[in-house]
């Protein structure tokens, strides 16, 4: 009898279920597609492969071996409970969003430098302003908190705008593939805000990571600074942040926020000086994206066939 794969991922298209009904056939599989969480609940009892992003899969997967999530960002999978098989591992999809993220944060960027969003409000009163002074990514000093596929993909995009200074973040004091001119370890980042005219969040969101990005560390940011974060909004002080937009010292370019959706009645909405994207930069849109998800699903599907490493494997008690 053949052993069960479920996938429930809506953004999966006919190429891709087909790929995945190869591959599964080929090792004695049987691959059940589901477009929600909701429709796959029944094939659970017996599934040993899981590929979806909710909690709900791993809580109703008693039998469950693996559980691949299309996402990067694991924090929905952390905690007491979630999984209902105490066998089960987790990996996740990193390595699939840097470049639709990194595009994304090129975009904002440059819609803060340019001022895109003053002359949107200009040309909404059917004004003719043309002298708001712009800067430039070039010659900036840009620090990206985040060094892993979407901090490596942004900062070689960031290359080809001309000469900026690039700090990296991280934890590990590594420069990987030497794309940035100085890495400092995360323990020494207040030294880095200071010098600081655009800063790049794409952080997961962990216990160490947990409003990182605080009060104190905001006012060492200089006058006029930006910040994007697409990361996890829990990296943020917002309230602090939101105070700061809101006395004209920094601008910002949010697509993840400490509540999502954010409240209706929330003074976000209508903050100064801040750019909300409602979480879009890494979704499953772009074609490219979601060919990449299948790729390291399959790949890291040979390897639990073959009994090897699963090579993205998530550490759960360290939440990446």
């Amino acid at each position: 009898m053949s052993r069960k794969i479920v996938i429930a991922i809506a953004a999966m298209e006919e190429s891709h279920r087909a790929r995945i009904a190869a591959a599964a056939k080929k090792h004695g599989y049987e691959a059940l597609f589901f477009d929600s969480d909701q429709s796959a609940l029944p094939a659970l009892t017996d599934a040993e492969i899981v590929f979806g992003q909710s909690a709900a899969l791993a809580k109703n997967s008693p039998r469950l071996r693996w559980l691949c999530t299309p996402s990067a960002g694991v924090d929905q999978f952390i905690g007491e409970g979630v999984f209902a098989s105490t066998d089960a591992v987790l990996t996740n999809s990193s390595g699939a969003y840097g470049v639709t993220i990194a595009e994304h944060v090129v975009m904002v960027t440059l819609e803060m430098l340019r001022r895109q969003m003053d002359y949107s409000a200009i040309v909404s009163r059917r004004e003719w302003v043309r002298d708001l002074p712009v800067r430039s990514i070039k010659n900036s000093r840009i620090t990206l908190m985040g060094t892993g596929d979407i901090g490596q993909e942004t900062a070689a995009r960031l290359r080809a705008f001309g000469p900026a200074s690039l700090t990296g973040i991280n934890r590990n004091g590594r420069n990987p593939q030497g794309l940035y001119d100085r890495i400092l370890r995360q323990e020494e980042m207040d030294a880095a805000l200071p010098k600081t005219d655009i800063l790049i969040l794409s952080l997961p969101a962990t216990k160490e990571t947990f409003r990182l990005l605080n009060a104190s560390r905001l006012a060492l940011l200089p006058d006029q600074a930006l910040i994007v974060n697409v990361g996890r909004g829990s990296v943020i002080d917002q309230k602090a942040l939101e105070g700061e937009l809101r006395r004209g010292r920094l601008t910002a370019a949010l697509d993840v926020f400490e509540q999502e959706p954010i409240p209706p009645q929330d003074s976000l909405w209508d903050c100064p000086h801040l750019l909300i994207m409602p979480h879009v930069a890494g979704n499953m849109t772009l074609p490219y994206t979601k060919e990449r998800i299948v790729d390291l699903f399959l790949e890291d599907f040979e390897n639990f066939c073959a009994g090897r490493p699963l090579l993205r494997r998530v550490d759960l008690t360290v939440g990446y």
